[in-house]
């Protein structure tokens, strides 16, 4: 229960932000029920993909390379979290589910909240609940950008993310010097 529970919050608070949340954000009230569907199917889709990905390479991996691989996946996520979002909304949205589904999917996939369920699903035992915990957050944190709209980009984002980019870092440093007997 505990990978479900570190899943989910773990997707949800790095989401904060995200680009998928974002841009949710910026069409709400200007498209349908259609992106948040789309969004939900994203943040199931992008989920368990990432944790199938670490469970199978966590898989081939024996010794201080478990350990390694959770430390490389968080130092990307942190990286991802630095990156500062400078997208602009789009001017003339599409109406389409599927095109939202797959920019949603291309964006959920490549983001914090992804790398750290990769980096989950290589840790634990249970990355099936690591994934349904993900899929929880991700879908939630999109409801809270959909709720908020454009009010979301009022608050200091790229100051959180930041402080949560220097968190996941020092979780990662700890990892990886723990894996290789130094700390």
């Amino acid at each position: 229960m505990s990978s479900f529970l570190f899943g989910f919050a773990g997707v949800l608070l790095l989401s904060l932000g995200a680009r998928d949340q974002v841009l949710v954000a910026r069409l709400a009230g200007r498209t349908g029920p259609a992106v948040m569907v789309a969004g939900w199917i994203a943040a199931v889709v992008s989920a368990s993909a990432m944790a199938w990905a670490g469970a199978a390479i966590a898989d081939r991996l024996a010794g201080p390379g478990k350990p390694m691989l959770v430390a490389f996946a968080l130092v990307a996520a942190a990286f991802e979290l630095a990156w500062p979002n400078r997208e602009r909304g789009p001017k003339e949205p599409t109406h389409s589910a599927f095109a939202a589904f797959v920019v949603l999917l291309a964006r959920q996939i490549t983001d914090a909240g992804r790398f750290l369920v990769f980096a989950l699903a290589a840790a634990t035992a249970l990355p099936w609940l690591v994934a349904a915990g993900a899929a929880l957050g991700g879908g939630l944190a999109l409801n809270v950008g959909h709720a908020a709209g454009v009010t979301l980009e009022r608050a200091p984002l790229r100051a959180i993310r930041l402080v949560l980019s220097g968190l996941v870092l020092l979780g990662a440093a700890v990892i990886g010097l723990s894996a290789r007997g130094l700390a």
